[in-house]
């Protein structure tokens, strides 16, 4: 499946939703919270619905024709997870391994996609080892693409959208989430592993 042609932002956090519902008011942009029941693009009973799958976010992507595309379903949410427990002594190595070489295989396939923004919502309030994953890992992939944002009042987030870094894009999966497993907190990003 070819990846949408709008500018892509995944926002992270408790508060996404509220963010993601802003902007439903704004004709150049699609957006739609997929971890909320009362969010866009849902029917009234979403909260009894599994929640979608990659392919499903990667459809509902493709059929996009706004500037923007904006919701909180992170292709690489497995990956985080099982980096998070890995360091957090609940998961094996051989657990992060393999949610590495899923993702790596669906990128390879067209089956998912990083998007070209990541907004993470109050890092400050993250748990130390999430912090480390966005601010760290993922950052360290693409420093420009990690927004750190802690302004989430109504409609802030189109002007966000108004001011997007620009800056090098994503490197290919393959070439940086293989070394995910090497990234330590404390020294994810700062030059490799520790």
């Amino acid at each position: 499946m070819e990846p949408s042609t709008s500018t892509t932002l995944v926002v992270v956090g408790e508060e996404a939703p509220t963010a993601i519902r802003s902007l439903h008011r704004y004709a150049n942009v699609r957006a739609a919270s997929f971890h909320d029941p009362a969010g866009a693009q849902e029917p009234a009973d979403a909260s009894r619905r599994p929640l979608p799958s990659d392919a499903d976010v990667a459809r509902w992507s493709a059929g996009a024709t706004t500037p923007y595309l904006v919701h909180d379903h992170d292709p690489l949410a497995h990956v985080a997870s099982a980096w998070v427990e890995f360091f957090d002594e609940q998961a094996t190595l051989e657990v992060l391994e393999l949610e590495i070489a899923r993702a790596v295989e669906a990128a390879g396939r067209r089956l998912i996609a990083v998007p070209d923004y990541y907004v993470v919502i109050h890092p400050e309030a993250l748990p130390p080892t999430w912090r480390h994953w966005w601010l760290g890992v993922v950052a360290g992939a693409s420093p420009s693409r990690v927004i750190p944002w802690d302004d989430a009042d109504d409609g802030s987030l189109a002007r966000l959208l108004r001011r997007l870094p620009t800056g090098r894009a994503w490197p290919e999966v393959e070439e940086w989430l293989p070394g995910v497993p090497m990234q330590v907190p404390d020294r994810a990003g700062l030059g490799g592993a520790a």
